[in-house]
């Protein structure tokens, strides 16, 4: 059975009567992580319930294939349905699975936890193919859907959440629903007591401002925007920003951009390559960090870092004004930025 992405979180909280499988997909690990808890729920409040959750994993079975058939046809000794939980699964267990949905044995709730399984994946297309089992995505919080996530999440501590905070709140969200929901859990804990959420609180609770005009500078100069560079740079300065701290980050993200080229030239395609940075790009920025990843060749981000290098050193052992030789750097870069297309 094929479940929609916005059919997704309905699906998890009331399974269709029938369904004795549900394979959890996608690459938000964190979301998967939480709908499978979610429908583990539905069948067993405690998660640590010895007795009633059996927690399995790929090897466990690869190595074991049996052993799904005999957990899931395992009674509790204190009563109740079971729920046989299978993380890290791989397309290595299609084949188990076909069999196990062919021929399902007890009547415990299976929850398949798998990775970012592509349409057509052997694993993926035996849950949606059969009609005991369903396939449910999970897919990276969009700057529509996290509105709701982050209410939800505040309004269940007693909190709302101010206009100008909660867009402020979702520019720095969406990439991994495990972080959202650790990021708004410390953001209502630093306002508990009150009963609204401003601004200042988000700023003060997930994230340092000066950390998004930096990034605002890598795009700027990353993509040739020598007008927003000039007026990024100047909220920088006017902000006390030393620019050492800002030409560690600066070498960073062009660093990154030399990461996702290598991975392009060795097949990947951009979208992929660039999901498996770490840290992560923040999801509000990943169109621009892909545009600028296409703009730039590989010789050109070698001469923007050496650029920076330079950069680097003269604003520790020179007597010349940092900002000025970070800003010539900078504005450099930009121009072969232009030169890109």
């Amino acid at each position: 059975m094929i479940i929609k992405a916005s059919d997704a979180d309905r699906i998890a909280k009331n399974p269709p009567k029938g369904v004795i499988a549900v394979l959890v997909y996608g690459p938000d690990a964190g979301l998967a992580r939480e709908r499978c808890e979610t429908l583990m729920k539905t069948v067993v409040d405690d998660l640590t319930d010895p007795f009633r959750v059996s927690d399995l994993d790929d090897q466990t079975l690869a190595a074991d294939p049996a052993r799904l058939a005999d957990e899931a046809a395992s009674f509790s000794m204190m009563g109740g349905r079971r729920v046989v939980r299978v993380r890290g699964a791989g397309n290595g267990l299609a084949k188990l699975f076909e069999g196990f949905l062919d021929d399902p044995r007890g009547d415990a709730l299976v929850v398949v936890e798998g990775g970012d399984l592509a349409k057509g994946a052997g694993l993926r297309k035996v849950f949606e193919e059969a009609d005991n089992a369903a396939a449910i995505p999970c897919y990276p919080d969009t700057a529509r859907d996290l509105p709701d996530v982050v209410r939800e999440s505040l309004k269940a501590e007693g909190l709302s959440i101010s206009g100008d905070a909660l867009a402020d709140a979702i520019s720095r969200l969406g990439s991994d629903r495990g972080v959202t929901r650790k990021e708004l859990e410390k953001l209502a804990l630093y306002c508990s007591g009150q009963k609204e959420v401003s601004l200042e609180d988000v700023r003060a609770a997930m994230g340092d401002e000066a950390e998004a005009r930096v990034d605002e500078v890598c795009d700027a100069a990353g993509t040739g925007d020598l007008k927003k560079l000039d007026r990024a740079l100047e909220k920088l300065w006017t902000s006390d920003m030393s620019p050492i701290a800002v030409v560690r980050p600066t070498l960073g993200h062009f660093q990154k951009l030399l990461q996702v080229q290598a991975e392009i030239a060795r097949g990947d395609n951009p979208d992929f390559a660039i999901k498996k940075l770490r840290p992560p790009v923040h999801f509000s920025r990943v169109n621009s960090f892909k545009s600028q990843a296409q703009r730039w060749s590989e010789a050109k981000l070698l001469d923007a870092l050496d650029l920076l290098f330079e950069a680097e050193a003269m604003c520790k052992t020179t007597a010349v004004p940092a900002e000025a030789v970070l800003g010539r750097a900078l504005f450099n870069v930009a121009a072969m930025a232009r030169g890109q297309r």
